[in-house]
């Protein structure tokens, strides 16, 4: 065995060796795979190998699709037995948002590329005979997926593999990972130790128990999944067609034809039904493998009898066999899939619940963030470092457990479960409760989303509903009067010490505050010139400065920071995110109502848009910053945490004259809209620069070299092929999410990024991406919007107050 690698991979199931196979595609073939047994010896030798397309988010569609293109090849490109069975699938709809849900799939598909038709019970029946459809609204008919050998695709992943040059050794425990004292990793293993520039946790099951070693978090818990095969169907015996892949919401189940044989997979619904493997330690023994459960048909027979009504032929058909095994899931479902928090050069390639269907999609886009620092897909809904301390053992257990019983429910917009909450709370959490606070979680943080001021409760849906009007009037005490939000959840950073200033001049684009209190908004950058993360920087004086950014980027930008300091620099780095609360002040009566408050000159001239103050307000000391998301006259309010309920109950009292109220992120979104401000993560992601988000006054390249300066260069002298547009949609009921697709003369031209409906201008708005010939203002195109064709005009300026007259008032 080898002593050095570039890349060692601890696990050898679909995701480890899809990893495998696609950095040695990269070009990084002195890459190594551990695996302690054979390949496929934890969950994937005995997963169904489902591999469907229909998936509602954007990105992760984009992972399957690419597996489901990349599986029917592999045979081809190895010589190693697959077996591909590309029989399709259907997704069935028993209510009308759920055919809402499936019209904007099929929108999502358009833009990735697969097919998928919403049809209806007369057509399901022609493609599965024997499926009763009573109750049936609709299916989502989708005919490039299918299923998998598991064992045979991870197998030709790995042969791929070492015919590229990449390596594979079975039967060789990794016993420990230590840093080295030159910054690599040590992987000690029972055939001897490999030092290495990059380590990956590609351990299923037993990822947890790899990220103990390095003192990380592994935020998934290990669940019990159950299928069951039945005896031979005659109608399958005598038929050459394999019928699809059915998925049943109302059984909770997936089920479809195994050889000539019926197989139903069960995801349990009722509380307390699902089941987690090797409870109360979480994970199994490291010396465990190929291990399955006992059967346990009373969990699982009231989906099996549903299953039954649905396929009356399987009725009589006996259980010839029972698989029933280990299977990760995280809170969200989504996989662990980037840099674990705080570790330099060590990822996570686990937690996948459908790993087998996305092994492929994961390993290829994991390979290129790997590689070229960036992934060709929005990676921030798998990074890990999307949880943070605050996802603990009862918090990751309950929402695991919630979203496995839920594996087959409607993810209607907005709806929030129960499980795991609160998490982390201001001194504000009790009396915006008690004021009717519908809360979000914002990386942990309970944030206000909407104000149910008359006690109704949401109706989710994917049309506009009953809280509508509550958030028009929302937006009015905004626009018109004064409105109160906490926004505590910023991610906030100390800098300082005597290079601060040239180490965040390096680090972001735009260019330096020059005078104390001055506030720029700028973009860290990776070297290929695509963004990483937006910060609001303050300068406090010439070695010290104020970083915010986005809730759910605190551990990436806290990585980014961190790994950014060279050595021998002067630099501090401070987390104060949990010491600083923020509460929002902002409207044009919000001057009258601070100047009540606090002796600070409040003022254009003393106190300019842009600028930041340290100040007091009802007697409580704060960093004031002039600035806000919703485009009004206002400030944000910094105070201590602690100090938090006390500002709260001043600014109120003093705006009762004013009209005050509160607001929430729904009508945030609506607020920022109306300006055409980008929301990060959804319109600026890593899959772009600045150039393509339109985003170059924000971006100083005359200022000296900062990271990705020469990449954005030559792309402002090559060209782009997409280009960020903000457009008026001719909007019925429904407004634009994300991932919809624009079209001009039939075809496919741009996604849609994010949208809403602007309550002050009356006007559905999106942003969206789109071919450059399409992004000259007053371009006319159509959007698709619950599937269904609407008129878009690209707008050249923002729809509200777009020479900031407001602002700046």
């Amino acid at each position: 065995m080898k002593s050095q690698a570039r890349v060692v991979i601890v696990g050898g199931g679909m995701m480890g060796c899809g990893l495998l196979y696609h950095l040695a595609e990269e070009g990084w073939t002195d890459s190594v795979l551990i695996e302690k047994g054979e390949l496929t010896s934890g969950s994937t030798w005995h997963a169904a190998g489902q591999c469907p397309s229909f998936i509602g988010s954007y990105n992760m569609a984009k992972i399957h699709h690419y597996s489901n293109m990349l599986y029917p090849t592999l045979e081809e490109k190895t010589g190693t037995y697959v077996s591909w069975h590309g029989c399709g699938g259907i997704r069935l709809a028993y209510t009308e948002t759920e055919v809402d849900w499936f019209k904007r799939v099929a929108g999502i598909a358009a833009n990735v590329g697969f097919h998928m038709e919403v049809i209806g019970p007369d057509e399901i029946r022609k493609i599965v005979p024997y499926l009763g459809v009573d109750g049936v609204l609709a299916g989502a008919w989708t005919n490039m997926d299918g299923h998998i050998d598991p064992a045979g695709g991870c197998n030709a992943l790995a042969a791929g593999a070492r015919r590229m040059g990449a390596e594979v050794i079975r039967h060789n425990r990794v016993m420990d990972i230590k840093p080295t004292a030159d910054g690599e990793w040590n992987v000690i293993t029972e055939q001897g130790n490999i030092v290495c520039e990059h380590v990956v946790n590609a351990a299923g099951c037993y990822g947890r128990k790899v990220m103990e070693w390095v003192g990380g978090e592994a935020p998934f818990i290990n669940m019990l999944h159950q299928y069951f095969v039945t005896e031979p169907i005659r109608e399958f015996v005598e038929s050459d067609e394999e019928m699809p892949v059915i998925r049943d919401p109302a059984a909770s189940c997936y089920y479809r034809q195994e050889q000539k044989s019926g197989l139903i997979g069960v995801y349990e619904t009722a509380q307390g039904t699902a089941e987690e493997a090797w409870a109360p330690d979480g994970f199994p023994a490291w010396e465990s493998e190929s291990e399955l459960f006992d059967a346990n048909y009373e969990r699982s027979m009231p989906h099996l009898e549903a299953v039954l009504k649905r396929m009356p032929i399987w009725a009589e058909a006996g259980i010839k066999r029972v698989v029933h095994g280990a299977i990760t899931h995280t809170p969200d479902s989504n996989p662990l899939l980037g840099p674990a928090a705080g570790l330099r050069n060590f990822w996570m390639c686990a937690g996948a619940s459908i790993g087998i269907a996305q092994g492929g999609g994961c390993g290829k886009y994991l390979a290129q963030w790997m590689v070229h620092g960036d992934a060709d897909i929005n990676m921030a809904e798998f990074d890990p470092r999307r949880f943070g301390d605050w996802a603990d053992d009862d918090y990751v257990r309950d929402t695991s457990f919630e979203e496995y019983n839920r594996m087959y429910a409607l993810p209607a917009p907005g709806l929030e479960l129960p499980g795991g909450r609160p998490r982390n709370t201001t001194p504000l959490y009790d009396k915006l409760n008690a004021k009717g606070c519908v809360h979000t979680l914002a990386f942990g943080w309970e944030r206000p989303k909407w104000f149910s001021t008359d006690g109704r409760e949401e109706d989710y849906g994917y049309r506009r509903n009953n809280i509508f009007e509550v958030v028009a009037e929302e937006c009015r005490a905004v626009r018109q009067r004064v409105g109160v939000l906490d926004l505590s959840s910023f991610a906030k950073f100390a800098v300082t010490g005597k290079d601060a200033q040239g180490f965040l001049a390096r680090v972001t684009a735009n260019r330096m505050p020059r005078k104390d209190g001055g506030i720029v908004l700028t973009h860290a950058l990776a070297e290929t010139g695509r963004m990483q993360t937006e910060f609001t920087l303050t300068r406090w004086a010439e070695d010290d400065f104020y970083l915010l950014s986005g809730a759910a980027c605190e551990l990436r930008d806290l990585d980014l920071l961190t790994n950014a300091v060279e050595e021998g620099e002067d630099v501090t780095l401070t987390n104060v995110t949990d010491y600083w609360g923020v509460l929002v002040v902002a409207g044009p009566k919000s001057r009258d109502l601070l100047r009540k408050l606090t002796i600070t000159d409040l003022s254009n001239q003393a106190f300019p848009w842009f600028t930041g103050r340290q100040s007091a307000v009802a007697d409580i000391l704060l960093r004031t910053l002039r600035i806000n998301y919703v485009g009004e006259l206002g400030w944000e309010l910094h105070c201590p945490i602690s100090k938090m309920a006390g500002l709260y109950d001043a600014v109120m009292e003093a705006g009762e004259d004013f009209g005050v109220a509160d607001f929430g992120v729904h009508a945030v979104n609506s607020l920022r809209m109306e300006k055409a401000y980008k929301g990060w993560g959804a319109d600026m992601t890593n899959e772009i620069t600045p150039i393509e988000a339109d985003l170059g006054r924000f971006v100083d390249l005359g200022k000296g070299d900062f990271t990705g300066r020469d990449a954005l260069i030559r792309r402002k002298a090559e060209g782009v092929a997409t280009q960020l547009v903000y457009v008026e949609v001719d909007a019925s009921d429904a407004d634009v999410i994300g991932g919809e697709p624009l079209y001009a003369k039939g075809k496919v031209v741009g996604v849609a990024t994010s949208g809403g409906y602007g309550h002050a201008t009356g006007r559905s708005l999106a942003f969206a991406y789109v071919d450059p010939v399409f992004a000259a203002p007053g371009t006319g195109l159509e959007i698709a919007i619950l599937d269904e064709r609407r008129q878009a005009t690209v707008l050249a300026e923002p729809a509200y107050d777009p020479a900031n007259q407001r602002l700046r008032a």
